[in-house]
């Protein structure tokens, strides 16, 4: 049985003839941060600094980044068999797990697990949860993933406020700020207010103390946009934006890496690593109207990460105008309704899209999310679900309406999600 080990080399065991293998003894452990430098620091360069318009002390702001201690390198340290321990140790929990139930949970070798194991915990991302019982011969060490090794920073910009947060490998937010924005500023005006939330987000988990450099940075934000090179089309109301290189831009100015992706996108990544399985759709309604589509346990954009932009498709011939263009957009027509306060329409117009939606993709189940919901959460959840079920018994279907429910997340979803696009993929997640 031939089982490739993380280096990219064969561990080659007969299977007549197992290799008898004992637990190594322990590796000494070094503190995150404390350990032989792995990457660059994390910092802004000088002359692009956020001004004091952005709302911080420059300073003290600059003084906090540039003492910040170089960090692992976590994006280059991943490969494939590295990320699948890593995902182990990170559902274990603080409970931890041994190098044997590793090996037998990722289908490598011990040897190969061993070495992964010790290079984990000689970067400070992996460190001992104590001593199990054994069957037979000596207690087996336990491992358990070390959260705070590792941070990423997830951005939500909407059209009028910004939302930052950041998280550590388990995905918990240890730090968040939320500012107003206007993204008709321009460019100079938003990355200005960005970098500088951005700076204090992580000068306040700083806490006097040292903070590892952070794995990256992802930007969420209203589409229609260009994910893999991170370019932003004609966003909705704001044409000025169109053809804007944002990733290259912000990875410039900040010297980490920067992943850019539609606000509808990321929430239901952070959706899926959250737990919802199968296929599903977040319809995501708050100052414009967008879907975050899961197919098979997978973030779907398109082939020109158009996916998702549900939120114009045409119900209403004759309707209001719409920002894009056209007229009678779900879009249009849901928030023409909330304009009115009449919150019914706004759930009855946003199920018919949904109910499109569902027969279209056959999906698993409705999320509803976004502040226009989130300020009636039960109007909303009831009123599209009512229009699904109709359709349903209308149709005839054996198994009933498609479920609706509201998703988990509230106001902080897009950014957890955004933080999402950085994390994921150390664990192994290369469809996100």
């Amino acid at each position: 049985m031939n089982r490739t080990n993380d280096g990219g080399d064969t561990d080659r065991t007969p299977e007549s003839e197992p290799e008898p293998w004992t637990e190594p003894e322990p590796e000494p452990w070094t503190e995150p941060g404390t350990g032989p430098e792995a990457g660059s620091t994390w910092g802004l360069p000088p002359d692009h600094e956020p001004g004091p318009e952005a709302g911080r002390a420059p300073e003290r702001a600059a003084d906090a980044v540039t003492r910040r201690a170089a960090g692992v390198n976590l994006l280059a340290l991943r490969s494939h068999n590295t990320a699948l321990v890593l995902d182990l140790l990170r559902t274990a929990g603080p409970e931890g797990i041994s190098r044997l139930e590793l090996a037998e949970r990722a289908g490598l070798t011990p040897q190969a697990v061993s070495k992964i194991t010790a290079r984990l915990r000689e970067e400070g991302l992996a460190t001992e949860a104590g001593r199990r019982a054994s069957t037979g011969g000596k207690p087996r060490t336990v491992l358990r993933l070390v959260p705070g090794a590792g941070h990423a920073v997830g951005v939500h910009l909407d059209r009028d406020e910004m939302r930052v947060v950041l998280a550590d490998l388990d995905g918990r937010v240890v730090g968040e700020r939320c500012a107003a924005l206007s993204l008709g500023a321009g460019a100079e005006a938003v990355l200005d207010a960005l970098l500088g939330e951005v700076t204090e987000v992580l000068s306040e988990a700083l806490g006097g103390g040292a903070l590892l450099a952070p794995l990256g940075v992802g930007v969420a934000l209203p589409g229609p946009l260009d994910h893999v090179r991170g370019v932003l089309h004609r966003v909705t109301g704001f044409p000025e934006w169109d053809g804007f290189p944002l990733r290259e831009v912000l990875a410039a100015r900040l010297g980490v890496p920067v992943v850019v992706d539609k606000d509808t996108n990321a929430a239901a990544l952070g959706l899926a690593v959250g737990g919802e399985r199968g296929s599903f759709a977040v319809l995501y309604l708050g100052t414009g109207l967008g879907a975050g589509l899961v197919i098979g346990d997978a973030v779907h954009r398109g082939a020109r990460t158009g996916a998702g932009e549900f939120g114009h498709q045409v119900i209403q011939l004759d309707g209001p105008l719409c920002s894009c263009g056209n007229r009678g957009c779900v879009e249009a027509l849901c928030l023409a309704a909330m304009d009115r306060g009449d919150v019914a329409e706004a759930a009855r117009v946003l199920g018919e899209g949904a109910a499109n939606l569902a027969r279209l993709l056959d999906i698993d189940a409705v999320l509803l999310g976004g502040r226009t919901i989130a300020a009636a959460p039960e109007p909303f959840v009831r009123g599209v679900a009512a229009v699904l079920d109709a359709h349903a018994r209308r149709e005839g279907s054996r198994e009933g309406a498609v479920p609706v429910r509201l998703a988990p997340g509230g106001a902080r979803g897009v950014a957890e999600g955004a933080a999402q696009l950085l994390l994921a993929p150390v664990f192994g997640r290369r469809d996100c």
